[in-house]
């Protein structure tokens, strides 16, 4: 009787390795993986027709669960196509601090990216230092919004209130502190020969692949294509402030992960740029004349998209005049990468290397399942 050398592995959703509450079926021969299947759907999931059964404004206590380490972008994305579907004019104040909050949202879901790099490796230092990092922009998150991480506070027609008085010092403290541990970060992480060892060469992803399955992000840039959102089409004010774009050409999981180091410094970049342009003024405009809970949006249908921190989010949303959204299509950053790319692309990974497989993926199992 023939005997199958195959062998079923778990991967989560507990394991330390797996993002979020969502599995990896591993099929092994020996320590290589032949064949893979990602199992989505332990937490968060179903968010499409969740939205469909609620009213316009009901969703914005819904919308950032799609992705928990960088809720705010749900809300922008959601608000710029309630805004094209009403014709909204947002205040020009309010286009500048919404890109504080996601620029602010970038570097926190950046850091939280360096240290699982630092998790799947055993370099447990750059984890805490990323960890701790993020904490402080979680207290400047609220004292804006009143809440660390589910804020609401990008809404149709701008932001919910104005910045509080004197926060603007301290993120321009924040940033200062950012680039003050740069050299840190690099010596750590970026010039350690270790993780480059670990890194070099793995989860490959040329531009062919990241374009047929459709990787946007830090995943596509990494094969040298300058894809931003920000740059092509651009949102709020990111057409008035100056920032490059990092791009790579090696395709691997250590260029990934470096041009999210990159991008961090970009971010503060712009932050700085938008501290010291944003004008005064009112931060929202009166949208709805009636019952924020009965709140009709015309007939229409919009896309928006916006620049993520794992690249290209969008919402196709439609309206039948109803008080509620008639569809809501939610196009994750990481469905690619975390779906095909789990599928297609994960085969021939060492055992021990595929936690940091997915750690440089970097998607979030809501939007995959959503």
């Amino acid at each position: 009787m023939k005997m199958s050398k195959e062998v079923k592995l778990f991967l989560g959703p507990n394991h330390p390795g797996m993002h979020g509450n969502s599995s990896v079926h591993l099929y092994v021969e020996g320590d290589t993986v032949v064949r893979s299947r990602l199992v989505p759907g332990f937490l968060h999931r179903g968010f499409e027709k969740l939205m469909e059964r609620r009213g316009w404004m009901q969703n914005l206590a819904l919308i950032p669960r799609i992705c928990v380490p960088e809720p705010d972008i749900n809300e922008m994305v959601y608000a710029m196509a309630v805004e094209a579907l009403t014709g909204t004019e947002v205040p020009e104040r309010a286009h500048w601090i919404r890109m504080i909050i996601l620029e602010l949202a970038r570097i926190a879901s950046h850091l939280m990216a360096l240290g699982g790099v630092g998790g799947s490796t055993g370099l447990y230092t750059i984890s805490h230092w990323t960890l701790a990092d993020r904490d402080r922009i979680l207290d400047i998150f609220e004292k804006i919004t009143g809440a660390r991480i589910y804020h609401m506070y990008i809404v149709p027609g701008g932001v919910r209130k104005d910045l509080p008085e004197g926060i603007e010092s301290e993120i321009v403290e924040f940033l200062d502190y950012i680039e003050s541990r740069s050299d840190e970060f690099e010596n750590l992480l970026l010039k350690n020969r270790i993780i480059r060892t670990r890194t070099e060469g793995l989860a490959l992803l040329t531009r062919e692949e990241a374009l047929e399955i459709g990787v946007t992000g830090v995943g596509l840039r990494a094969t040298g294509l300058p894809y931003d959102i920000r740059k092509i089409d651009p949102y709020a004010k990111y057409d008035s402030v100056a920032f490059d774009i990092p791009t790579a050409t090696e395709g691997d999981a250590f260029a990934r992960f470096t041009l999210k180091y990159y991008e961090m410094m970009q971010s503060i970049r712009i932050l700085r740029q938008v501290l010291e342009k944003m004008p005064e003024g009112p931060v929202n405009a009166k949208i709805s004349s009636g019952s924020a809970l009965r709140w009709r949006v015309p007939e229409g249908t919009v896309y928006t998209h916006i620049e993520s921190s794992r690249g290209e989010y969008g919402y196709f949303v439609v309206s039948d005049g109803g008080e509620r959204p008639y569809r809501i299509n939610v196009r994750g950053a990481s469905f690619p990468q975390g779906l095909y790319g789990v599928e297609k692309l994960l085969a021939g990974t060492r055992i021990e290397d595929v936690a940091l497989w997915l750690t440089t993926m970097d998607f979030c199992p809501p939007e995959i399942d959503r």
